[in-house]
């Protein structure tokens, strides 16, 4: 009976939002590449040099908007100069959260061609998010086409030199101006584009964490696994707390038993030797607390592939890591993300003790272990078409 009740439910829940969400509706018009519209700025702005470079400093002469309504559908696609957004105070985005985004950048190679590392994954990661939090869903091999378009008439802005990229920011925010809980009936999805340099400027820099055990960050069944702007400003007050402390990021607990989670904005890796002695790659399963990282994924394609390291997806406590730690089992642990690929840690802050994670055993001024810098030397090696890899999207 609880299960015919269920189903019944599910399916009376379904009608409203086939609006939203199936854009096949003869009515509703899906997010077409073959509509966008280009007007050029009048004036355009001077480039920065490279060694001048700040992460979300510096934006581009233009960006990319498309709107949508759940009556009419999406709008044809603009790329028009860059400019404020005009909403009303009203406007659900500034009260609920109605906001996610992507991370990914574009990159210039040797040969002067435009590249996109993996952008397949962005678009099924952002139409998770938006379906998550009640905003549309698009097609993500039409709005992979506006962006190309869109790097077409900003690539003077993509740095040529390696190392640096051109960091796009595809978002999705709830538009509607008028105040109550429910689904909003308008949204604007936009993308902006800003040049940055490296994550390390001068090489790598292991960085120090704090494990979090007040605070957390995300848990199953909740939001973790989406890019929702809502699961950031949380973590901030902790962040500054681990700061003031003398630590670069926060370790995210969860649970009564502290299993490891995310460093930061980042997914988490540890490398290690397991009971048997054999050397393992270990990171938090994807439980729905996870962000499913582009990297993430990259990363355990990769050890996957070389076979050098057994490769584990478990749950692994704070316990027992610091057991390991202190029985030499660790070799290196490291953060990974979009703007960093890899980020070396050299040390944890854990209920009171400071546990010391190894670098490189062969280099005592390295700070960076081998696997640590090999994942990331592949990785750019690809992003920047050094190696052919069906992971690397010629633009132009």
């Amino acid at each position: 009976m609880f299960s015919a009740r269920l189903s019944s439910s599910l399916r009376l829940r379904s009608v409203p939002q086939a609006k939203r969400f199936n854009t096949s509706i003869a009515s509703v018009s899906e997010l077409d590449a073959s509509k966008l519209t280009v007007r050029t700025a009048a004036s355009l702005k001077p480039l920065v040099e490279n060694k001048d470079l700040m992460f979300g400093r510096t934006f581009t002469d233009h960006m990319l908007t498309v709107d949508w309504n759940e009556d009419k559908g999406w709008d044809a696609p603009k790329i028009h100069p860059f400019e404020n957004v005009q909403l009303l105070p009203s406007a659900v985005v500034f009260h609920y959260g109605s906001s996610c985004f992507e991370g990914m950048k574009a990159y210039k190679d040797k040969n002067g061609k435009i590249r996109l590392f993996r952008p397949d994954m962005n678009m099924a990661r952002m139409n998770r998010s938006t379906a998550r939090i009640a905003l549309p869903q698009f097609n993500g091999e039409e709005l992979l086409k506006c962006i190309k378009e869109l790097l077409k008439k900003e690539q003077k802005w993509i740095p040529s030199e390696r190392g640096y990229s051109l960091y796009l920011r595809p978002t999705v925010i709830g538009t509607q101006e008028a105040l109550g809980v429910n689904p909003p009936t308008d949204a604007k999805l936009f993308v902006i584009a800003c040049p940055v340099g490296p994550y390390y400027k001068t090489g790598f820099a292991a960085v120090k964490l704090m494990a979090t055990t007040e605070y957390v960050r995300a848990w199953p069944r909740g939001t973790g696994d989406t890019k929702i702007g809502g699961n950031y400003a949380p973590g901030l007050l902790p962040q500054r707390m681990a700061a003031k402390a003398g630590y670069s990021q926060n370790l995210w607990l969860f649970g009564e038993d502290h299993q490891l989670t995310e460093v930061g904005t980042m997914n988490l890796f540890t490398v290690w030797k397991n009971a048997n002695g054999e050397h393992e790659l270990v990171t938090p399963p994807l439980d729905g607390s996870i962000l499913p990282g582009v990297t993430r994924d990259s990363i355990l394609s990769l050890a996957r592939e070389w076979k050098d390291l057994k490769v584990v997806e478990k749950k692994v406590t704070m316990p027992e890591l610091r057991e390991a730690i202190k029985n030499n089992n660790v070799l290196e642990m490291f953060g990974a993300g979009t703007a960093c690929i890899v980020s070396p840690i050299k040390a944890i802050e854990y209920m009171g003790e400071e546990l010391v994670i190894p670098l490189d055993p062969n280099d005592a001024t390295s700070q960076a272990g081998p696997y640590t810098k090999r994942f990331n030397d592949a990785i750019m090696n690809i992003q920047y078409g050094e190696v052919e890899h069906p992971w690397s999207v010629v633009v132009n």
